[in-house]
């Protein structure tokens, strides 16, 4: 599955290192949008049984590991933004992220699985130009567009 020169990969930890924990969750949010490959068992491995696969997420390839251990925590220094087209969209993946993980600030959540995600909508850069549009954002976790539209 993998065409690019270059592909991101993401480390997971899961139960027993079962990539289907991995897929399966973000399945139940991207449905159609997301393509997963075949499921690459490496076996035992320093980090207990560790699996791969190779997933095209909104047609951008990822590699992912998933191991038994926990190697390395994901961080703020990595995040995926999702550039959304309304309110529903938003709320629909923030409500989907944060049910098992957490909010942040100014649209960041945190997944299950401890991936970042920055929820947005796809207009951020013009709603940041209105008046207040900073003071709006430092007060919320959820984007909700109507509080820059006030």
């Amino acid at each position: 599955m993998a065409t690019n020169k270059i592909t991101p990969a993401l480390w997971f930890q899961t139960d027993e290192g079962k990539m289907i924990h991995v897929s399966a969750y973000y399945k139940g949010i991207f449905n159609d949008n997301i393509e997963i490959g075949d499921t690459m068992v490496l076996g035992e491995t320093p980090s207990g049984h560790t699996e791969m696969c190779h997933i095209k997420l909104f047609s951008q390839p990822y590699m992912i590991m998933s191991t038994e251990k926990e190697h390395h925590q994901f961080n703020d220094s990595f995040a995926l933004i999702i550039h959304c087209e309304n309110q529903q969209e938003i709320d629909k993946y923030w409500h989907y992220f944060t049910q098992e993980g957490k909010e942040s600030m100014c649209g960041w959540c945190i997944d299950k699985f401890g991936l970042r995600w920055q929820v947005i909508p796809k207009h951020l850069g013009e709603l940041m130009k209105l008046p207040n549009a900073n003071m709006v954002m430092m007060k919320q976790t959820k984007i909700i567009i109507a509080d820059y539209l006030q």
